[in-house]
């Protein structure tokens, strides 16, 4: 047959589907497609067969009727009810002025569309969405070729696209109707302009998506976790939904798992020319480029129902831009965003990512100052056991990804007053110290500043930042109980629990007495804690010593009576050290000690006197009429807890806010372990 087709044309058609059976999905209503004002002109069509031997030029134009025209002229309910379920949207404009070839096929022209409802076909492609689209309506201005090639399809378009009016929603619960009470809002935007977007497809080589530049407007994006626990995101899979009850009777359709449309198109087209490849041939990626892209009024609300009382919050004001990047490169984009957080918080995230590489290529900085802490209480009442009366928040956090899928990151987080109320009974609640963390982390201003460092491989799947930040949190409070003073002062490694002493003696060795004024300095930053010092002794270790200091005492008591005989002024030993004496000074007190010291079997001479002895016998005799009695050991371990007391009081520390416990002196059932002579410091929370 040889057909030649000079001109035909259709003015003013219509035409409507009615679909009830839809895409084989039960209990739904009925898809309803209406156009209007058709124009179709059709010139110089030949044909040889099905080659074509001439493309023919075409002209077409048609209406779409959007949901709200067709209620005004519905007549029927279930006209009504999909008219609702669809959404409300205006009418579209289709308009096409190109060429036509048949076989091979060659299309070519330029494509307009305005207006036009996508969701007006949604109920066909619904079982493959994890969304449901309730309204979106489509422009574009483009140029389109298509040539069929022996190998495949060679496609090229280039124009403009606007994606306004969107609105997607969740999907409804399984057995549910697709109805708008089933469902809920989760996007969307006002207008997303793609300007200069070029799209190439060719045999052999995959699609290539090139966009000048792309704006979004006025977006919004809803985030909810449910009352059982679960992120709305979550749910968002592309089940499909259940079988008719008589699966005998009813038409089997074969379920795809959802893919881009890009993707899906594409491979219709390869279908159609003969050219479908294996299921075996791998695919070739998609090569996507995005010039600048401009965000402008965005907002994210976040509503938490696990908690009780119920959470939310909201970032507004959301306007940025993100620079260029590429698929199949690990060059970054330059991204800036500011905007506001629940409504008191400045935010400002910046910095470089690239969304297409894998692993992500990220780099990013994001900070946000003066978040009200107040809303947060739900959250501190379920976890923490108390509420929060008042307090700010700041973070500082930065996160880059390396080539390898490592991740680096730091969080500095910044609370300022933060206060908190009554204790609340919470099953949920850490039977951790959290009063006595956060005096400990807090400073004399009322601030605390945390810098929680991360890293791991995302290749790792039990690799998880959130898990992880908040073990460290845990591991802080932890800390409170099992080493208060290692938080207090930032985790080091020195122990600032314990103040050495002097073997025997109740005087602070140097390393005590710098440990006390590091001490000191961090107590009077922190108001609200107060401390308890306990003073230890032993006998086995102390034994040597205590008495050597006894037989110290005696000497320089013996000095002072020697002072007062001879008039002369007494030097004081520094209060509290150990006396010091000279050489010879000290031989002349032991020989007067000595002497006035009754001694059990004394040596002595022929005629019955003391006999001289050398400065260490005599030293070694005084010595062991020391008697080293339990009370003794307990006064020096009293002894050590007030110096403690007073070396604190002297840097300026009230006495109301030192304690000193019932002394301590250990015994054989403490352990063989050595130990050092010491106090004891513990710290509580007003």
């Amino acid at each position: 047959w040889r057909v030649d087709l000079r001109e035909v044309g259709i003015d003013g058609g219509s035409l409507r589907i009615d679909d009830a059976y839809v895409a084989g999905l039960p209990d739904t209503d009925p898809a309803r497609i209406d156009v209007r004002a058709i124009q179709l002109g059709v010139q110089g069509l030949a044909l040889n067969g099905a080659h074509t031997t001439a493309p023919a030029k075409v002209q077409f134009s048609a209406r779409l009727l959007g949901p709200r025209d067709i209620d005004q002229t519905a007549s029927k309910a279930s006209d009504k009810s999909t008219a609702v379920a669809l959404g409300a949207v205006t009418s579209g404009v289709l308009d096409w002025r190109g060429q036509l070839g048949l076989q091979p096929l060659m299309v070519k022209g330029a494509l307009k569309l305005d207006r036009f409802p996508l969701q007006a076909f949604e109920p066909y492609v619904r079982d493959q969405l994890p969304v449901r689209l309730l309204r979106a309506e489509t422009g574009i201005k483009a140029t389109v070729s298509v040539k069929e090639l022996p190998a495949g399809l060679d496609i090229g378009v280039t124009g403009d696209v606007l994606l306004a009016d969107v609105l997607v929603h969740s999907r409804p619960a399984a057995g549910a109707k697709p109805g708008l009470g089933n469902t809920d809002e989760l996007l969307s935007w006002q207008s997303l302009k793609l300007s200069g977007v070029a799209l190439a497809m060719a045999p052999g080589r995959g699609p290539a998506i090139n966009i000048t530049d792309a704006a979004l407007a006025d977006f919004y994006s809803r985030l909810v976790i449910t009352e059982d626990g679960r992120f709305n995101l979550q749910d968002m899979s592309a089940s499909r939904a259940a079988a008719p009850a008589d699966a005998a009777s009813a038409p089997v359709v074969t379920q795809a798992p959802p893919v881009p449309s890009a993707v899906t198109a594409s491979s219709a087209a390869l279908a159609a020319s003969g050219a479908v490849t294996t299921a075996d041939t791998p695919a070739t990626p998609m090569q996507l480029s995005i010039g600048a892209t401009k965000l402008t009024n965005g907002r994210v609300d976040f509503s938490d129902h696990f908690v009780r009382p119920n959470y939310s919050a909201e970032l507004t004001e959301l306007n940025g831009s993100l620079g260029a990047f590429r698929s199949g490169s690990r060059e970054m984009a330059t991204l800036e965003l500011h905007g506001r957080a629940a409504g008191t918080a400045l935010l400002d995230i910046s910095g470089q990512l690239n969304p297409t590489a894998q692993p992500l290529a990220l780099n990013i900085r994001a900070k946000a100052t003066d978040l009200e802490l107040a809303p947060l209480s739900p959250y501190a009442a379920k976890y923490a056991g108390y509420a929060i009366e008042r307090g700010k928040l700041s973070m500082d956090v930065s996160y880059a990804i390396t080539a390898d899928g490592r991740l680096e990151a730091k969080n500095q987080v910044i609370l300022n007053q933060l206060t908190f109320g009554e204790r609340i009974d919470s099953p949920s609640a850490t039977t951790l110290p959290v009063l006595l963390a956060v005096a400990l982390l807090t400073d004399r201003h009322g601030v605390i500043d945390i810098n929680l460092p991360i890293s791991g491989s995302l290749n790792d799947p039990q690799f998880s930042v959130a898990g992880i930040v908040v073990k460290v949190i845990l591991n802080l409070i932890a800390k409170a109980l099992i080493a208060p003073f290692s938080l207090m002062f930032g985790g080091g490694s020195e122990d600032f629990s314990e103040v050495a002493f002097g073997v025997g003696v109740p005087y602070v060795t140097e390393s005590g007495a710098a440990a006390l004024a590091k001490v000191a300095q961090a107590l009077a930053d922190r108001p609200a804690l107060t401390m308890t010092v306990t003073g230890v002794s032993d006998p086995a270790t102390d034994r040597d010593g205590y008495v050597q200091a006894a037989l110290d005492a005696r000497l320089a008591q013996e000095r002072k009576k020697d002072a007062a005989r001879s008039g002369a002024a007494a030097t004081a030993a520094p209060a509290p050290a150990a006396p010091v004496f000279a050489a010879d000074e000290r031989d002349e007190l032991l020989k007067s000690v000595y002497k006035d010291t009754d001694i059990p079997d004394k040596p002595r001479n022929l005629v019955g006197l003391a006999k001289s002895l050398p400065p260490a016998e005599m030293e070694a005799l005084l010595k062991s009429t020391i008697e080293v009695t339990p009370d003794a050991m307990r006064q020096l371990a009293l002894q050590r807890g007030l110096a403690v007391r007073d070396a604190l009081v002297a840097k300026g520390l009230p006495s109301e806010r030192l304690f000193i416990a019932a002394p301590k002196v250990r015994s054989a059932a403490d352990g063989a372990a050595p130990w050092l002579p010491s106090a004891k410091l513990s710290l509580t929370s007003d």
